[in-house]
């Protein structure tokens, strides 16, 4: 990724975005946006960043743990690390066996008409929806510089090929059209510049994740990752 300077005013990142509290006298970490075991080494160069308080950013590593495990069980057809497509998957299932045994319970099978056999798998939502929304709100803050302190109306996820021809056409239209980010923000330079951007999406690692920041309503985030999961987070205003 390229990197782009902004011009946010810094009062608007004086609090944590996940629990509200003012950074001043905390001890804080720079997460980065999205969370670097979302993508795949090499990370790419110039990743962004957002400063949160340190006990919100160890809040997530074991519902981002659990993410990778799952999209990569989902993935692969199976929890066993050798059969894993993405390294870290793999690495997850092969050290926390208990993991691995609780993804497992979430798979089903069943028989169709036609006699083959299908797998579904039932994700513990709550822990899916507390990384989409950490991204979410980190995105919201580096692109637009705004702090989306408020529970989001909707957090939405589903597999992107289950989508209908028309849901999937509303979703992977990215562009505000006539609207136009505020002057200073990083969508703006990316929206003149069209660093990163391919018709409205933020391309972080090409088929691994991507994202788009739209002021529709207050505030609306779509994430895809490794083309499978499609997500959105919603702030209605």
């Amino acid at each position: 990724m390229k990197h782009i300077d902004e011009f946010v005013d810094d009062r608007q990142k004086a609090w944590c975005i996940h629990c509200g509290n003012g950074l001043a006298g905390l001890v804080t970490n720079r997460d980065h946006v999205p969370s670097k075991c979302l993508l795949d080494k090499p990370y790419p160069a110039a990743l962004p960043v957002t400063e949160v308080c340190r006990d919100c950013n160890n809040g997530f590593s074991r519902d981002e743990e659990y993410l990778v495990a799952f999209l990569g069980a989902v993935l692969a057809g199976s929890t066993d690390p050798v059969l894993q497509t993405i390294p870290r998957s793999a690495n997850i299932l092969r050290r926390n066996h208990k993991l691995r045994e609780r993804i497992a319970r979430a798979q089903t099978t069943f028989t169709t008409r036609g006699g083959e056999t299908r797998m579904l798998w039932k994700p513990e939502q709550e822990r899916v929806d507390n990384v989409l929304l950490k991204n979410a709100r980190g995105h919201a803050l580096f692109e637009y510089g705004e702090p989306m302190l408020e529970p989001p109306d909707r957090i939405w996820s589903a597999g992107l090929e289950t989508l209908g021809p028309a849901e999937r056409a509303t979703f992977e239209n990215a562009t505000d059209g006539a609207l136009w980010p505020e002057v200073g923000s990083q969508m703006l330079t990316r929206v003149v510049t069209g660093h990163d951007l391919q018709d409205g999406w933020v391309i972080v690692q090409d088929g691994v994740y991507r994202y788009a920041v739209l002021q529709d309503g207050l505030m609306t985030v779509r994430i895809v990752i490794r083309e499978y999961l499609a997500a959105e987070v919603t702030w209605d205003g």
